[in-house]
C-alpha cells in the first residue's frame, strides 16, 4: 500500500509540471488569484509563526534535511543496484512533494505579471534617457553623501549594528506603501542566515527561504550593503520573485526610508546599476560620467568589490551557473544576468519622477 502511494505521488510530478507550465502562460491569472490572492495569506501566516524566532528556522530545517538525505543515501545505496525501480520511486516521490510545496508556498510568483506592466512603465529605454537619469542619480547621491560626511572623499560608514539595520528596514516599506499601496509588510521576518559563510563563498548576499518565508541575510557582508540587501529580500517575501523587480522595489524602499543612511544606500545602489550599464554601452562615456561621482561613493563601491574579491573561490562559478539556470527555468531568460535588467525599471520610473 505504501509503495502504491509513493508511486502515485511520484507520477503526480508530471501533471504538476504541466500545470505550472500552463499557468506560466497566464500571468494575469497568477497575478490576481495567486500573487494577490492566496500567496499574501501564506506569506503572512509563515511570518507570523516564525518571524519572532531570533534564529533562522528555515536554515535549521535545511540542516536537518541535508543530514537526513545523506543518511538515507548511505543507508539505501545497496538498493540502487538491487531494487532500482523502487529506489527511483522513493526519490521522485520526494521530488514531487518538494516541487508542489515550492510552487504553492512561493514559486508561482515567478509567473506573475511583470512589474513594468503593473506600474505602466515602458520596457525599454534609450542611451540618452539612461544618461539623463544617471546624472540625476549622481546629483542626489552626491548631495546625500556630502550631507553625511561633509567631505566628498570619505566613504560612508553606517553608525548602526547589522541587527539594528534589520529592525529599521521595514520603515522604508511603510513609507513606500503610500506610493505602492500593495506593498504592505507586516509581520516582520528578516534574519541573519546561519549559513552566512557558505553564502559568502557561493557569492550570494542573501536569499528567501521559499518554504518558511524567512528573509535570510548574509551576516558577513559590509554594513553598507545591509539596507538594500534586506529590502531586496523583503521584496521577495512580498511575492516579487524576479531579481530585477526585487532590486527595484528594494531600492525604492531604501530611498523612501526616513533615515538618511538608508536613502544614501538606496540612491547609490540604483546609481551603480546605471553606471554599469553605461560602461557596457560606452566605456569612454562612462569615464566622463563617473568623474562626477564623489570619490567617497566610489570608495563604498570599492569596499563591496574588495569584499567579494577576498572571498572568490573555484566553487563560486558553479553555484552561480546552477542559480542562473534555475532562473532561466523560471521565466527569467537571462538567468543571473537578469539582475541588471533593473536598469530599465530605474530609467523609466525615475525619468517620470525626476
Amino acid at each position: 500500500m505504501l509503495k502504491n502511494k509513493k508511486t502515485i505521488i511520484a507520477l503526480l510530478l508530471i501533471p504538476q509540471y504541466l500545470l505550472v507550465k500552463l499557468l506560466s502562460n497566464f500571468p494575469e491569472f497568477v497575478e490576481q488569484y495567486y500573487s494577490n490572492g492566496l500567496y499574501p495569506f501564506i506569506s503572512k501566516t509563515f511570518r507570523f509563526i516564525l518571524g519572532w524566532m531570533p534564529f533562522s528556522f528555515g536554515d535549521l530545517v535545511y540542516t536537518l534535511t541535508i543530514i537526513y538525505v545523506v543518511r538515507w543515501v548511505l543507508k539505501n545505496r545497496k538498493r540502487l543496484r538491487q531494487d532500482t525501480l523502487h529506489w527511483f520511486i522513493d526519490v521522485f516521490s520526494a521530488v514531487s512533494i518538494f516541487y508542489c510545496v515550492f510552487h504553492l508556498f512561493w514559486g508561482l510568483n515567478y509567473y506573475r505579471l511583470p512589474l513594468y506592466k503593473s506600474l505602466y512603465l515602458e520596457s525599454d529605454y534609450t542611451s540618452e534617457q539612461l544618461v539623463q537619469v544617471t546624472k540625476e542619480l549622481i546629483k542626489k547621491s552626491n548631495e546625500l553623501h556630502y550631507s553625511i560626511t561633509k567631505n566628498d572623499t570619505i566613504k560612508v560608514d553606517l553608525p548602526f549594528s547589522k541587527s539594528e539595520i534589520l529592525k529599521m528596514t521595514p520603515v522604508g516599506y511603510k513609507n513606500l506603501k503610500q506610493v505602492f499601496s500593495h506593498l504592505e509588510y507586516s509581520p516582520i521576518s528578516i534574519k541573519k542566515s546561519l549559513y552566512s559563510y557558505p553564502l559568502t563563498y557561493m557569492g550570494f548576499s542573501g536569499y528567501l527561504n521559499p518554504f518558511t518565508n524567512e528573509a535570510q541575510i548574509d551576516a558577513l557582508i559590509p554594513s553598507y550593503k545591509f539596507p538594500t540587501t534586506s529590502s531586496h529580500e523583503i521584496a521577495h517575501q512580498l511575492g516579487y520573485a524576479a531579481e530585477n523587480e526585487a532590486n527595484f522595489i528594494g531600492c525604492m524602499a531604501a530611498i523612501n526610508h526616513d533615515n538618511i543612511y538608508f536613502k544614501y544606500t538606496g540612491y547609490t545602489f540604483g546609481l551603480r546599476f546605471c553606471l554599469n550599464e553605461i560602461y557596457r554601452r560606452d566605456a569612454c562615456l562612462y569615464e566622463d560620467i563617473v568623474s562626477e561621482v564623489n570619490k567617497g561613493i566610489l570608495k563604498n563601491y570599492k569596499e563591496i568589490r574588495d569584499f567579494w574579491d577576498a572571498h572568490q573561490n573555484p566553487t563560486e562559478p558553479v553555484f552561480k551557473l546552477f542559480y542562473g539556470n534555475f532562473l532561466k527555468a523560471n521565466k527569467q531568460d537571462k538567468g543571473i544576468e537578469s539582475y541588471s535588467y533593473v536598469v530599465a525599471l530605474f530609467v523609466n520610473y525615475f525619468r517620470r519622477s525626476f
